[in-house]
């Protein structure tokens, strides 16, 4: 049996020191451990079982968006670890003649990761393969939303690793708060810009670092010289992968006026054609998700009817369906920005579409909103992509494409003020979770010349040393 929160917490702090001095081969294979795990068929069928559970979510998703993208991660730590996992020498200023200078990153000691529930296991083990190369001891939180899957990581992780270095709680709020109580020494949390302020209150009572992964409101825009019939049949696979669930999906269209007819009928045949080829129904394909629970569906509900209420127009779907969780992908225009669908993250599938004549209106209309985590541009004019880049900040930008920010370990991800701070994937990611300690090594010769008494020798050679910087 695995026992109470503090009793792991003290536990990992003394087992920190230990796994802080592991060599780069050990700490590769803790890291194998779970790449091992998700290859044996016989465990991916219990996960394609729990996210099914969970999500209703099809084993190609499984595997895309989860499972995938964890293996893409530890294939990378695999090929760089040993680069990341030594001195990096820096460059020595003439003062310092005589001395080696280099940052030598060392793990942060026990971490706590916080995950949410809609790509549950992705948004889990990603950060913790990253923690655990970094040489850490951690306390995995999942979610209690996805609660079939939380209970898969638990059993996996405990096969895997002693709960003194590893160990999935499992719980509610009510966790999360007495985790939130105890001195960590990094807390990596995924989940919403609210919850993130709390989260970093608390952290604050113990001067804990943070890395926070929020989310926001991130448009889409559409300009006048974009390949329409591509860039629609690419937003509707966005906008429906996972139900709309996901903290980088498109969350309104800035389409510019005279492209929104044609990308209205190409969206609406592109939904039909990737989730309703059979025209049975998109209720009725495999291959759509569902709403994790009644509480997020009710808010999306009333999403719409505030939307529908204040003069928004239907343009394709509108089906709820609450006892089965579903919604279908839905496109609304006629938008005002005092509609409750404009004024905070969607995470689902109902897309509100704005127009625009001159493309000096598209940075109005973002401003009037914090940061966004992802800022997608579709268009073939470079001066365009540079103008609407240019004066709207966002955690990344992607141009003609969606949902690729999270896929390149060479880029950091993470959002900027209201949709996140810290950065993960690759070296940012090990970073995040490693205390960066610079080190300043004297070989030979010392600073004696200018120790004290002071007189005008001394005046002048310090003065000379810093003239030479």
């Amino acid at each position: 049996m695995q026992p109470d929160i503090r009793t792991i917490l003290g536990s990992q702090r003394e087992e920190a020191s230990i796994l802080g001095s592991l060599d780069t081969k050990e700490r590769l294979e803790r890291v194998l451990r779970i790449d091992n795990y998700l290859r044996n068929e016989k465990n991916l069928q219990g996960l394609y079982e729990a996210l099914y559970n969970d999500l209703r979510k099809p084993e190609v998703e499984v595997i895309a968006t989860e499972v995938g993208i964890i293996q893409s991660q530890i294939s990378y730590i695999k090929k760089n670890l040993h680069k990341w996992d030594r001195d990096h020498k820096v460059s020595t200023p003439l003062p310092l003649l005589g001395t080696r200078s280099y940052i030598r990153y060392e793990p942060k000691g026990v971490v706590l990761i916080m995950s949410p529930w809609n790509f549950p296991l992705n948004l889990s083990l990603v950060p913790l393969v990253y923690a655990i190369a970094a040489g850490n001891a951690v306390v995995l939180k999942p979610s209690e939303m996805s609660s079939h899957t939380s209970a898969y990581i638990r059993k996996m992780i405990t096969e895997l690793f002693r709960w003194n270095e590893v160990a999935v709680v499992e719980g509610d709020a009510t966790v999360a708060t007495k985790l939130l109580e105890l001195p960590f020494d990094h807390i990596f949390f995924t989940g919403s810009p609210h919850v993130g302020k709390v989260i970093m209150s608390k952290a604050a009572e113990h001067l804990t670092s943070l890395t926070l992964e929020l989310g926001g409101k991130s448009p889409a825009i559409i300009d006048e010289t974009a390949n329409i019939p591509q860039i629609a049949r690419r937003l509707a696979w966005a906008k429906s992968i996972n139900c709309g669930q996901t903290c980088v999906t498109p969350d309104y269209v800035i389409i510019h006026d005279s492209k929104k007819r044609e990308f209205i009928e190409e969206f609406r045949s592109s939904i039909t054609e990737l989730y309703n080829s059979s025209g049975t129904g998109t209720e009725k394909s495999p291959d759509y998700c569902r709403i994790i629970n009644h509480r997020h569906f009710k808010r999306l509900n009333s999403l719409y009817q505030d939307a529908i209420e204040k003069n928004a127009h239907l343009l394709t779907g509108g089906n709820f369906e609450e006892e089965e969780l579903f919604i279908s992908p839905t496109l609304l225009d006629n938008i005002s920005e005092d509609m409750s669908i404009m004024q905070e993250e969607i995470f689902g599938p109902l897309l509100p579409v704005i127009t625009y004549n001159d493309r000096s209106e598209v940075k109005d209309i973002i401003h009037r909103h914090p940061n966004p985590l992802m800022l997608y541009i579709a268009s073939r004019d470079g001066k365009n992509i540079k103008f609407f880049m240019d004066g709207n900040p966002a955690g990344g930008t992607i141009i003609n494409d969606y949902m690729l920010g999270y896929s390149n370990p060479n880029l950091p991800f993470g959002g900027i003020n209201n949709s996140g701070m810290g950065k993960s994937l690759g070296f940012h990611c090990f970073m995040e979770f490693s205390n960066k300690r610079s080190v300043i090594h004297r070989k030979w010769g010392s600073l004696g010349l200018i120790y004290p008494p002071y007189n005008d020798r001394v005046l002048w050679m310090v003065k000379a040393l810093y003239r030479w910087m």
